[in-house]
């Protein structure tokens, strides 16, 4: 226990001294887009709803236009987890107890208490990412069970598989899990934010290196497979359609993980030579308004929200961390942020959001996806920029 305190004050501390000093671009923003009433209009309306696992929060006609809840599953989903962890962090930052423990609340009713049967099965990529919740309230409260759930769920993600679990992977997969990446592994761009932010957080809480090497290597390797020459990805390689949200997962992932890898990493220098690369392509893609396209680059598909979410938050992160210059991305993504709290309705709900998108060859598939409003695939990167603006 001592052993992790020293170790969470040290990553505190390194936090505290890697800010850099006060950016301009980033305060005084007109009203609506203040972080810290946005923050907690959207946090505050996460609470407000039952898990997603229904989607009861959508409209009828919004159900029946998305046919997404033909089968609802009966535990949390991963875009629970990303907007959770953004409520979290965003507590966290602004001090906020009266936010904190209702949040805190919510996720022990899963973790012990009358809704365990919530948890996922640590058996996929989505599933696993759960453990980031746990892992967060441990690094803020200190209470151990949470502790060992989220390992578990960290540690799952890279278990050594048995002979008959092995039979199961075809060709391709057990020559990566060979290469020593997660038995998880399956070269969809989406995977490299549920990866690496499990790992990065088990790494933060604890300060076993294994975590965060883990997590390097494995963004390496997607990396090199998937990240074209211009920095960005194609949804997946059978499919050359530059989709935005699927985009946003490698940024944001990116930008997370370089922020808890140490300097002295030996994969540091290709995961941000591959950040860089994409950060400076994005600036191009950016509309007048500061929103990002369905389609990265058509300028005539439409502003999605999601995606524009989470490419504002590495540019945030970068410009904040000193990665990326700051009289370049700092305007850009102040112009992302108030792009995107235009989008934020009375209720707290974001609009214009891309429904859930497997990949498919087919261009009119990705323009003419439906658009909703309340998704937490848009309400998280909501927070997450709210909370990075404000650290």
């Amino acid at each position: 226990m001592l052993k992790q305190l020293f170790w969470a004050l040290s990553i505190s501390l390194f936090f505290a001294c890697s800010r850099s000093a006060s950016i301009a671009a980033f305060e005084n923003f007109p009203e609506g887009s203040d972080p810290v009433d946005v923050g907690n209009k959207v946090a505050r309306r996460f609470l407000e709803r039952p898990h997603s696992n229904t989607g009861s929060w959508y409209s009828e006609e919004q159900k029946k236009d998305t046919n997404l809840f033909n089968n609802p599953v009966g535990y949390i989903v991963y875009p629970d987890v990303c907007a959770w962890y953004g409520a979290l962090s965003f507590a966290a930052t602004t001090h906020q107890q009266s936010l904190l423990d209702p949040l805190i609340s919510r996720a022990a009713k899963v973790v012990y208490g009358d809704e365990r049967r919530l948890i996922p099965v640590a058996n996929h990529v989505d599933n696993n990412v759960f453990g980031v919740i746990p892992l967060e309230i441990y690094s803020q409260n200190k209470d151990k069970r949470f502790l060992d759930l989220g390992l578990y769920m960290a540690d799952e993600q890279f278990k050594i598989l048995n002979e008959e679990e092995l039979s199961k992977l075809d060709s391709i997969h057990r020559v990566w899990y060979d290469m020593g990446l997660s038995w998880n592994t399956r070269m969809w761009i989406d995977d490299m934010y549920m990866i690496t932010i499990l790992q990065a957080q088990a790494y933060k809480v604890t300060g076993e290196k294994k975590y965060i090497e883990r997590a390097g290597k494995e963004m390496v390797v997607y990396l090199d497979e998937l990240q074209k020459s211009n920095g960005l990805f194609h949804h997946a390689d059978d499919v050359p359609i530059y989709w935005g949200r699927g985009n946003g997962w490698m940024a944001a992932g990116m930008a997370e993980l370089l922020a808890y890898l140490p300097e002295t990493d030996e994969n540091r220098p290709r995961i941000m030579e591959g950040y860089k690369k994409m950060m400076a392509t994005l600036l191009k893609y950016q509309d007048e308004n500061g929103m990002w396209h369905q389609i990265l680059d058509d300028s005539d598909a439409w502003a999605e929200t999601s995606g524009t979410g989470m490419f504002a938050f590495a540019f945030i992160t970068g410009v904040k961390q000193g990665w990326l210059e700051e009289d370049v991305y700092a305007p850009a993504a102040r112009k992302a942020w108030i792009g995107l709290c235009s989008y934020i309705n009375s209720d707290g709900d974001v609009t214009d959001i891309c429904i859930g998108t497997n990949k498919r060859n087919d261009y009119q598939y990705y323009l003419k996806r439906a658009r909703v409003v309340g998704d937490l695939h848009g309400q998280a990167p909501i927070l997450w920029c709210a909370n990075a603006l404000l650290k």
